[in-house]
């Protein structure tokens, strides 16, 4: 069973930024990794994806294309979504989720829930003015 670390998030005023990390406790493998959000009311919502191996292919759903960004932190492993420019509507619960592999297939757009079995506990991020 793969654990998913989240840390990051919390509140920040519209067109700040903040910094979510994810990091999975196996190590030794590489993912397809993605963020998914929902807001209160919302149905969840897959933002970006990507594999951590690298493969040139990385996914953004419009809402934050340009604004945020997916990486390898390669020191400590973690995937790490950079967030600029947030707006309210960015306000929600973020998860991040992960499937072994993925080198040759990662993303699958649409993004679905389904497709990520290994899902961390989520964490909040708030904008606010």
């Amino acid at each position: 069973q793969v654990r998913l670390m989240e840390s990051g998030g919390g509140s920040v005023q519209p067109g700040g930024s903040l910094r979510l990390s994810c990091a999975a406790s196996d190590t030794t493998r590489h993912y397809c990794m993605a963020w998914f959000r929902q807001a209160p009311g919302k149905e969840r919502e897959g933002i970006v994806a990507f594999y951590t191996g690298g493969n040139d292919r990385s996914y953004y759903a419009d809402s934050v294309k340009g604004r945020f960004t997916i990486s390898l932190d390669i020191a400590s492993r973690a995937a790490t979504l950079q967030m600029n420019s947030l707006k309210l509507e960015d306000t929600a619960m973020y998860y991040c989720v992960a499937e072994r592999g993925g080198g040759a297939w990662c993303p699958i757009v649409p993004l679905l829930a389904h497709d990520f079995p290994y899902s961390g506990q989520g964490i909040q991020v708030t904008v606010s003015s």
